[in-house]
């Protein structure tokens, strides 16, 4: 009950004869098996994996096979679904499983996103100025922190003291006396728009904090960061960074790089660090175009500067770290901040640029052009492949962390929170997820859709069963005319 479900078929039922019936053309089911996606993974995910096992004995991580194992099941009703029934007239629809998987599913990415907006706007961001601070990293440092989870909550950590200081710097400026708590959420994001790996931080923080001490939390607010103010935060943090690197062992300063032989990760996972490692600079790791640039039109070179460099309004670069700091939202401008959740919050790839040329090469759009004009990046299906396992993040790392006066633990945050009726929430059945949102709740607040009413009756639907044992499968979706067996996974191709 605690998977996601996903709309598919509609039927109406007379007992257990169901006859197939679409109510809503418009949103059937997606039918998975028919994407670009979907026909390249299931047609070339044995292969990827027997190369990837012969360049070294032990191949591709099993999180990460999982990943796409479990991706080709989502959403496919022979691996089981959900039987939905209006109440009223009884019309029955049939909802697929998902694979509720965090790294590149569309689908599943898509549902995520929703939900974590409507999260952080419902039950975290209180009515007060909230300011995205964008924190990318140079080459190197996106693949240590890839690989290395306690290098990243480090960095996050360090930022965000960083960041936390020149706010209270900046109240003390205006005259306020006491210490603001301040408070932000951090949105990891592991990927580029070019399906290359980019971990960087979106990092939604308060404009202002709360002083406490005194009977309720008092609101202060703070002007806006200025072009130099950017500076040099981007300043301060580069210069910790690195030295916390260099503490650490993970950086010398003779070589004024990353060491290579610090690479613990490369150590355990070789053939996943590879193609982590090429993935950051877009390049192929393996296969026969290995340490070749992934295939566009043109190129366009990386510049570092010693120097803080202004790339725009409240913009800044030094030595590959990049700081932006220029989108915000007013207390009162809610539907600005979730809009800006949910970009944060996105999937890694989107379906409706993914496409297949005549002679197999695989085309994606990238969303803005290259200041080159590059606007198409072409993939065979093993390099599509292995872009994919690159962005599947670590197991057991929390892709989204709370701090200051939002943080789990902090004295003040239900002082400060927006208030949470848990009796007239929505819920998923279980307590510990009491007032998240149900699938069909999602559906409607982001889509203006609602498939929690019956579209022939006008009456509530619910669900009423949970098909999980094969014969049961088999004997519905025989009775529907709909294929009982999963689509076949192609078996791996003798190497060339």
């Amino acid at each position: 009950m605690g998977r996601i479900l996903h709309l598919t078929t509609f039927v109406s039922s007379n007992a257990f004869h169901l006859t197939l019936r679409s109510v809503f053309p418009a949103y059937d089911r997606r039918r998975p098996e028919e994407s670009v996606l979907y026909k390249t993974i299931s047609g070339n995910i044995e292969t990827f994996f027997a190369d990837a096992d012969r360049v070294a004995g032990k191949g591709i991580p099993n999180y990460v096979r999982k990943e796409f194992y479990e991706f080709l099941k989502c959403g496919i009703l022979a691996h089981g679904f959900m039987r939905v029934q209006c109440d009223k007239c009884h019309h029955e629809k049939l909802v697929a499983f998902s694979c509720k998987r965090r790294g590149f599913c569309p689908s599943c990415g898509g549902r995520r996103m929703a939900e974590t907006a409507a999260f952080l706007m419902d039950g975290v961001f209180p009515q007060v100025p909230i300011r995205q601070w964008v924190l990318s990293f140079p080459f190197p440092l996106r693949y240590l922190m890839a690989g290395n989870a306690k290098v990243q909550s480090a960095i996050l950590a360090l930022t965000q003291r960083v960041i936390t200081r020149y706010l209270r710097k900046q109240a003390k400026a205006l005259g306020e006396k006491s210490r603001i708590e301040t408070g932000a959420v951090t949105l990891i994001q592991r990927f580029g728009g070019s399906i290359n790996l980019n971990v960087h931080f979106h990092m939604l923080v308060m404009e202002g904090g709360y002083v406490i001490g005194e009977e309720e939390p008092r609101w202060v607010n703070l002007p806006p960061p200025t072009d130099e103010d950017v500076r040099a935060v981007v300043k301060s943090l580069s210069l910790r960074i690195i030295r916390y690197l260099t503490r650490k062992g993970y950086f010398e300063k003779s070589e004024d790089a990353l060491r290579a032989g610090h690479d613990s990760f490369a150590e355990k996972e070789p053939v996943l660090a590879t193609c982590m490692a090429a993935s950051v600079t877009s390049q192929i790791g393996l296969g026969p175009r290995t340490g070749q640039k992934v295939r566009r039109l043109g190129t366009m070179e990386q510049c570092y500067h010693e120097e803080a460099q202004l790339n725009g309004s409240r913009c800044a670069t030094l030595g590959g770290f990049s700081l932006h700091a220029n989108t915000a939202c007013g207390p009162k401008d809610r539907d600005h901040l979730e809009q800006l959740l949910r970009y944060v919050a996105r999937p890694a790839i989107a379906m409706d640029r993914l496409s297949r040329r005549h002679d197999g090469l695989l085309v994606y759009k990238l969303k803005k052009p290259y200041q080159d004009g590059t606007e198409y990046l072409l993939f065979s299906p093993e390099e599509l492949l292995e872009k994919l396992a690159a962005l599947v993040p670590l197991p057991r790392v929390h892709l989204i962390r709370f701090h200051g006066a939002l943080a789990p633990h902090a004295k003040i945050r239900a002082k400060v929170i927006p208030k949470h009726d848990v009796k007239n929430s929505p819920s998923t059945g279980h307590s510990s997820h009491a007032g998240r949102m149900s699938w069909a709740q999602l559906l409607q607040r982001v889509f203006h859709i609602d498939v929690e009413t019956c579209g022939r009756c006008g009456g509530k639907t619910k669900i009423i069963a949970a098909i999980l044992q094969p014969d049961a499968i088999r004997e519905i979706l025989t009775h529907l005319g709909l294929p009982t067996k999963p689509p076949t996974i192609s078996p791996a191709r003798a190497p060339p």
